[in-house]
Parts: C-alpha cells; structure tokens; sequence
C-alpha cells in the first residue's frame, strides 16, 4: 500500500530560482536563503521519497484566462519546463507517475472533487524553484513528480477548507493505490508578500508564523480564514497559503514538526517552509510499555527535537 510519509511547504519566489541559475545563492543578499534549506535537503536525501505530489499555482504558463481551471492534475509521464519569457530554466525535466496520478484523479473524482486532468502540460517556476530547494540541482530529479496546479490567480480561488478537503481525498486516494511506495507531498506559494498596489512590499511575519504553528498544531483553525483575511493580513498574493492546506489536509491529524525555517526578504516575499512528518503508527503505542529509557535513548530522543530556523 502507497503511503504519505511527509510533508513540506515551500515559497516559490521566482527570483530565487534565478539565483540557482545564475550561480548567485552564496551573495549576501541569498545566502541566508539558501543555507536555511540545507538541512532539508539532507532530510530530503534520507527520507528518500517514491513520488512526489507538489501542489503549486500557474504563471500563465500553461494556462491563462482564456481557460482556468481551479484544480488541474498532472497525468502525463513527463512535463517539459516552460519559457517564461527569458527561456526555460536549465533544470531537468520532470518525470511524472501517469499511474498513481489516474488513480488519484480516479479516487479524487468519484469522491466528487472536481478535476481537470492534464496529459499534457508544462511546468514553471512554481512548481521547478521548490524541488531545487528541496533536491538541490541534480541532472534528473530523483524521483517522478506528480504536479497538482491550483488557481489563486483569478477570481474566485478555492477556499482553504476546500483545499483542505482535497488533501484528505487525495490521502485516502494514496492509500488505496496497492504498490508500496513513501509519498511526500509539497504545498507551495507564499508567504505573505504583496508585488502591486499601494501596499506593494508588505509583509507580516506575526502572521506568517502564526499560520506555520497552525499548520503543525491545528490547521482546521486556518481553514476558517476568508480570503480577505488572508489578503488583509498576508497580501494580496498571500492567498497562495491556500495550497499549504492541501498538503496539511493529505497528512494524519497528529504530526511531528522536524524542521521549520523563515526568513525576509526574498525580492519582495517572506520565505517560510516547514517539514512535517505522519507518526509511525504504533510508535507511541510501543513507547508507553517501554521502562525508563537508558541514558543513550534519552540523547537520541533530545536530538529529535524540532530545530527551527527563524529571522
């Protein structure tokens, strides 16, 4: 049986991955950046996933406002890297997973959740700048990435609780799927950040790590926020936080958070990312008939502790 081991959420901020690019990621300006994502791709490279669902929103790359759809699944084996304007990013090409991804779009639909189900599409920055923090800069991806596309470009966008919904039917869909494999799953966008207006710029770091405790500690809190509340106090661009509710939705009710990094500002954007991870069943079962733990357990348990990273 297929299970979801973890997951992560990431910003996406395009000029980031303009930073890999052009070999900028140890200036000053970056540095802090990208050193906070270190340890994940450590974590990453022991976690060692079988297939990645990364949930992230369009650029018009594949689509625009002639045609968009509020929840598109990537069902393709590959997805070629879209030009978004200056050529494609030099990164791999992503592979995808056609299989598990039907048989999500399968289990997804007839739990009557809506999907536009794509065999071919490209993927941009959105979706290309968190596998770099995440797996680094290999010559292949490490392992096949199903991408989920989420409107919060265009009026009106899903609702937290909605994207939350999903996350669980797409648990339940994983879970179905009989090959053995760890699934981690990606929610990207955010953090609160604002490119246009009169408050162009803004950002709210009080909100922005109340929203990374409410993931860990009750995200059905957060699924009550309206989009004006994200926009009020996150920007304009800050309901992209609604995908972070899809990968919260897929994980157990109970996590464990590993690692949590926050820094600003990345162009104009709070970078925020966190790992959760689902508890091994039985664990905590098993602990509580345990006796005192010997002074070597004891470290290990210490050193298992969330380390957190933040501005």
């Amino acid at each position: 049986m297929a299970r979801i081991v973890a997951g992560v959420t990431s910003s996406h901020v395009p000029a980031i991955g303009a930073a890999i690019d052009n070999h900028r990621t140890s200036e000053p300006y970056w540095q802090r950046v990208f050193e906070g994502f270190e340890r994940s791709k450590e974590w990453m490279a022991k976690t060692r996933p079988d297939v990645c669902i990364v949930v992230y929103n369009d650029h018009a790359s594949a689509f625009s406002v002639e045609m968009i759809p509020t929840f598109a699944l990537g069902t393709a084996a590959e997805f070629p890297i879209a030009d978004e304007g200056w050529g494609p990013r030099p990164v791999p090409v992503v592979k995808g997973h056609p299989e598990l991804a039907s048989h999500i779009a399968q289990s997804v639909i007839l739990d009557e959740f809506d999907l536009t189900l794509c065999n071919k599409m490209e993927v941009d920055h959105g979706l290309t700048v968190p596998l770099n923090l995440m797996f680094g800069s290999p010559k292949e991806w490490p392992c096949p990435i199903i991408p989920l596309a989420v409107n919060v470009v265009q009026f009106p966008p899903p609702t937290g609780n909605r994207c939350f919904n999903l996350g669980k039917a797409i648990k339940k869909a994983v879970e179905s799927y009989p090959q053995d494999l760890r699934v981690v799953v990606f929610g990207t966008g955010g953090m609160s950040h604002q490119i246009s207006g009169q408050r162009a710029g803004l950002i709210n770091s009080k909100f922005d790590h109340a929203f990374l405790d409410g993931l860990t500690k009750n995200p059905k809190k957060l699924t009550r926020l309206s989009h004006l509340e994200l926009m009020r106090e996150a920007g304009a661009e800050g309901v992209e936080m609604v995908m972070w509710l899809i990968m919260r939705g897929a994980l157990d009710e109970k996590v464990d958070e590993v690692y949590r990094f926050y820094t600003v500002p990345a162009s104009n954007t709070a970078v925020g990312h966190i790992i959760l991870e689902n508890r091994i069943k039985g664990a905590k079962k098993a602990a509580a008939k345990s006796k005192k733990p010997a002074p070597k357990l004891k470290r290990a348990a210490a050193l298992q502790k969330v380390h957190r990273v933040r501005s």
